[in-house]
């Protein structure tokens, strides 16, 4: 199956970011819709039915509004940097539970995620910045199985494709002394797996059979965090 991602989708994102403004995205909102837009609007739908058989638990949308295509338009309000547009493509994994109403909307749950830009494109799995409650049932688990921790954290299939990202405290949490034997992990804030892909397979033709072997390959990861939250995987 030939990949929707094509060399013309990271041409318009890098001219995208060399005329970051609005007189020249309104120009070129066609090519916009042509290159980036539907091709990862397919990308989503190519991996629907994979994405049920290896993580049932995870869900995308391919609508153009709401749905796994994360907005092209950065929420300038709290930043410094006031360019209006996004210069990559995110693809979001959510799970059930946040559609089933098992959990509000609030609460972050285990996920993954699709990051595609002309400087780095990965796959990334796990959760980013959970709130207080999932945060601190992580660490209890953590905490009280790390040897159910670490067979996930090493996982043969997990490390392989996989490498721990996102940041750390700097001082031991609450509740957890500095000498706990796995501080290092319990000072985490973020529990995300990252697997980096190179452009070349995002455009070549088994580029969905690689991102869903990634996605099966976190699964160790998924399922230790999602058993954390109480939540299937």
């Amino acid at each position: 199956m030939t990949s929707p991602i094509q060399p013309e989708f990271f041409h318009f994102l890098e001219d995208l970011s060399d005329n970051n403004n609005r007189e020249w995205f309104a120009e070129n909102k066609p090519r916009y819709e042509s290159d980036v837009r539907q091709p990862a609007l397919e990308l989503i739908r190519q991996l629907a039915v994979p994405l049920k058989r290896s993580a049932p638990m995870l869900r995308v949308i391919d609508k153009t509004q709401g749905g796994s295509l994360m907005r092209i338009f950065r929420d300038t309000r709290f930043s410094k940097d006031k360019t209006p547009y996004k210069t990559n493509v995110g693809i979001s994994m959510r799970h059930d539970a946040c559609f089933t109403g098992t959990l509000s909307e609030d609460i972050y749950t285990p996920g993954g995620y699709v990051h595609l830009s002309p400087e780095e494109c990965f796959v990334g799995m796990g959760v980013w910045r959970p709130q207080r409650e999932s945060l601190a049932a992580i660490r209890a688990a953590i905490a009280e199985e790390p040897k159910v921790w670490l067979r996930a954290r090493n996982a043969k299939s997990f490390r392989t494709s996989y490498e721990m990202g996102g940041e750390q405290l700097k001082t031991s949490p609450r509740d957890y002394d500095r000498d706990h034997p796995m501080i290092e992990d319990l000072r985490r804030i973020d529990f995300v797996g990252i697997a980096k892909l190179d452009r070349k397979e995002v455009i070549a033709n088994d580029a969905v059979a690689r991102i869903t072997q990634l996605i099966r390959d976190a699964r160790p990861l998924m399922r230790f965090l999602c058993d954390a939250v109480d939540v299937p995987y």
